[in-house]
This record gives structure tokens, C-alpha cells and sequence, in this order.
């Protein structure tokens, strides 16, 4: 078993991981989360859209992994691999604008800049505040 976050993956059954984008890849990733099923497709498309645009700009690496099952769409950051990954973010199964979830990865990472555990975020923490 699995656990991100506070998501468990056992019982999923992993369809397929998709590396959408890779920048660089020196600071971790954003990983989204997300069903195939049809109903958040819409959703989908704003979370991704946001979270591959924090990546881009942070030089972040960028992965979407699909699962059979309906959830949530969750964002986690991961520092290096091994490591557990950290939720970012939730959409709740509501729709929500593409700056508002910007907003909120943002706010979030810079949060967790300040522990001492992911200094990759502290170097990144100047251009955090630019983003906002």
C-alpha cells in the first residue's frame, strides 16, 4: 500500500501514469491526480493547466497519473523521489478558475518553503512571491 497525502492508493487500480512534461526536474514535481472518468474532464482540465504552468515557471517537473476510479483531483509536490509527496491542493469535486488554483499551489508552496526539510522550495521562494 500507498499512502500520498492523505490519499490511499490501495484498491485503485493504476490505468496509466503519463509524464505530460518534463522541465527540469533540479527542484521535484507536481503531480495531479485525477479519474479518467468523464464527469471531471472539465475540472481536469483546469487543475492540469494550472499545475503545468507552476511547474513550467518554477522549472518543476510535470506528471499526471490516472486512475480507473472516480475522485477528487488532488496536486502534490514532490521533492525528490522516495520521498512522500505533499497535497497541494484539492478541487473538491467543484470547479474552480484557473488564477484561483495558481493561487492556490502558489500559496502553498510558499508556505512550505519555510520548512526546513524542502530547501529546493526555499530557493525557489523569491520567484514564488513574483507570482502572485
Amino acid at each position: 500500500m500507498r499512502v500520498v497525502g492523505w490519499l490511499v492508493l490501495k484498491g485503485y487500480t493504476l490505468m496509466d501514469v503519463l509524464v505530460v512534461g518534463m522541465f527540469n526536474g533540479n527542484y521535484g514535481k507536481l503531480m495531479v491526480y485525477a479519474s479518467t472518468g468523464s464527469p471531471s474532464r472539465k475540472r481536469l482540465e483546469s487543475v492540469r493547466t494550472a499545475a503545468r504552468e507552476t511547474a513550467k515557471r518554477l522549472n518543476l517537473d510535470f506528471e499526471i497519473v490516472r486512475f480507473d476510479r472516480t475522485t477528487p483531483i488532488y496536486v502534490y509536490y514532490e521533492e525528490s523521489d522516495g520521498e512522500e509527496p505533499i497535497p497541494l491542493y484539492c478541487d473538491e469535486g467543484k470547479m474552480s478558475g484557473l488564477e484561483e488554483i495558481i493561487g492556490r499551489l502558489r500559496s502553498m508552496m510558499f508556505v512550505l518553503s519555510f520548512h526546513p526539510k524542502h530547501s529546493a522550495l526555499k530557493e525557489m521562494r523569491s520567484e514564488l512571491l513574483k507570482l502572485s
